[in-house]
């Protein structure tokens, strides 16, 4: 048995847990029911993967059918990992025609062309995502099924996700998918998190929305005076305001399970005490980050409880607005990944 399938394997064994292995390896199909039958999951991982190997050996299964297994498992958990989203630009007359066995063929064949060695595997999932594995080789080596790029591109719109990509290998990749979808360009989407069903979710706005509606509006918030004869109604009438406003900033009902926000700052430093720093030519940097298991819900509870002002700052608001976890924040007008200036804050 080649060396790539024994350690492909091995690695994949590793990763998936027993309780796991199972169904997966029901879902794969390579095995006959009496082979299957055979494997004792109680046994450790290291019997597990013997055995595994012995009737992989016996099969005569090569390395691509082991990379469909760990395709079966990828798909089956896709918020393993660290996902980045990007977005087609300027479609072409016929892009939302594009369907699916058109787009493999055009894929394989322009991503075949601008790498010698490159192994390809298209596989649309029962939630109409188109899931490819990429396996990366070069003019002088065979495909490295230890190092694969995963991609999702949901026909018909502009979204695209990937895992496990380099820079060498980006551009490569951005003019296949380009060609194969009929658009003209592909650009970042500045949306990246672990898991990618709360990307997909924010970025292809998936979850409940909330819009104004007859509460008040954050000036009369801002200015009510509040009368000691109707504390309490007065009270009622403002926490239900701050819950309206962090429900239209960021979303009612669940939430995309978003894990964090970078902000990059690069603006003047603004201090007359400090004239040292104010005078520098060189703009004053840093970087802000917000994390949290879900940094969505953490905002709007904080927005809705009083511990943080409403209105909500469009620095916070814009990342379920605009579909972005990363912005860079400068003097002069909007940064090469945001849409806000310094006095937004």
């Amino acid at each position: 048995m080649d060396n790539t399938v024994k350690r492909l394997l091995e690695r994949l064994v590793r990763r998936i847990p027993s309780r796991m292995l199972k169904t997966t390896l029901d879902k794969w199909s390579r095995l006959t029911a009496t082979q299957r039958q055979s494997i004792d999951y109680t046994e450790s991982k290291w019997a597990l993967t013997e055995k595994l190997l012995a009737i992989c050996e016996e099969n005569e299964l090569t390395v691509k059918h082991i990379a469909e297994l760990e395709m079966i498992h990828v798909i089956e958990n896709p918020n393993l990992g660290m996902w980045h989203a990007f977005q087609l630009m300027d479609p072409q007359d016929d892009a939302h025609s594009v369907e699916l066995t058109q787009f493999k063929e055009q894929f394989k064949s322009h991503l075949s062309e601008l790498i010698r060695h490159v192994s390809i595997k298209i596989k649309k999932h029962t939630d109409e995502a188109v899931w490819i594995r990429i396996a990366w080789g070069d003019t002088f080596s065979r495909p490295n099924h230890l190092k694969p790029t995963y991609v999702v591109h949901y026909l018909q719109t502009p979204y695209v996700f990937l895992s496990s990509l380099t820079s060498k290998q980006k551009p490569l990749l951005s003019q296949a998918l380009v060609l194969s979808t009929r658009y003209q360009a592909i650009k970042d989407a500045n949306l990246s998190g672990r898991k990618l069903t709360a990307i997909r979710d924010l970025l292809m706005k998936q979850y409940l929305q909330v819009f104004p509606t007859k509460f008040p509006s954050p000036l009369a918030e801002r200015n009510r005076v509040v009368s000691n004869l109707h504390i309490e109604k007065e009270q009622a009438g403002s926490a239900a305001n701050r819950h309206q406003m962090a429900c239209e900033a960021f979303g009612d009902g669940l939430l995309p399970q978003l894990q964090s926000a970078v902000y990059k700052l690069e603006t003047k430093f603004r201090d007359h005490t400090n004239k040292t720093m104010t005078e520098r030519d060189e703009p004053f940097r840093c970087v802000v980050k917000f994390a949290s298991t879900n940094l969505l819900e953490s905002l709007r509870h904080s927005a809705s409880s009083g511990v943080a002002s409403t209105p909500v700052t469009p620095l916070l608001s814009s990342v379920p607005l605009k579909g972005k976890n990363y912005f860079v924040i400068t003097d002069n007008g909007p940064g090469p990944s945001s849409q806000m200036k310094p006095s937004q804050k």
